[in-house]
């Protein structure tokens, strides 16, 4: 599956969802079931494919800067919380998430970071694509192992990136992120 049809797909399901698309931390988060009902349309091989591109599109974001950020927004951030952390990425869509990318400091534009800066309800990440796939491949097959069996044999085949890229520096250094985060920095200076 190609990025756009990919994309084409967690629109549809953000579009369904309205206003409520950004934040995966309500308690009746409507976009992971709006995405496994998108997904339950396509024919059980394209469920897998998009499985095997949300893989593709989390390792694009395994960047330090971005990482860091997520450290600033979230008051930590682990291995486990940065994987969630793009996941839910990429659930806010095509352009929040390219933008982050390249400018993680563009974050500091998303209403559920300004939200989560004041102390109030909030979250990016989310805590596996793989939910919804695996719902929406049960809903048309009965059953995922042959989903689980199809995505490892895609993902074999694919380098992935060891670690994160770009250029890292202490994530609790507030003078570096500063200078590297100035709007998050200035969002979740304590």
């Amino acid at each position: 599956m190609d990025s756009n049809e990919w994309w084409g797909l967690v629109e549809r399901a953000r579009d369904v969802v309205g206003d409520r698309a950004d934040d995966r931390d309500a308690p009746d988060d409507p976009l992971p079931a709006a995405l496994a009902d998108v997904l339950a349309t396509l024919e059980p091989d394209r469920i897998a494919a998009f499985a095997v591109t949300a893989v593709t599109v989390a390792d694009s974001a395994y960047r330090w800067p971005l990482w860091n950020a997520a450290y600033l927004i979230e008051g930590g951030c682990g291995d486990d919380g940065f994987m969630d952390f793009r996941d839910g990425l990429a659930l806010l869509g095509r352009e929040a998430f390219s933008r982050a990318v390249a400018d993680p400091d563009s974050l500091a534009d998303v209403p559920v970071v300004v939200r989560m800066s004041r102390g109030e309800r909030g979250w990016i990440g989310y805590e596996s694509l793989s939910a919804p796939v695996d719902e929406a491949y049960r809903r048309v097959r009965g059953e995922t192992d042959s989903l689980h069996v199809a995505v490892e044999a895609a993902l074999r085949e694919r380098i992935r990136p060891a670690e994160p890229a770009g250029e890292s520096w202490d994530a609790e250094d507030d003078e570096a992120n500063r200078r590297r985060l100035p709007r998050l920095a200035a969002l979740f200076a304590g």
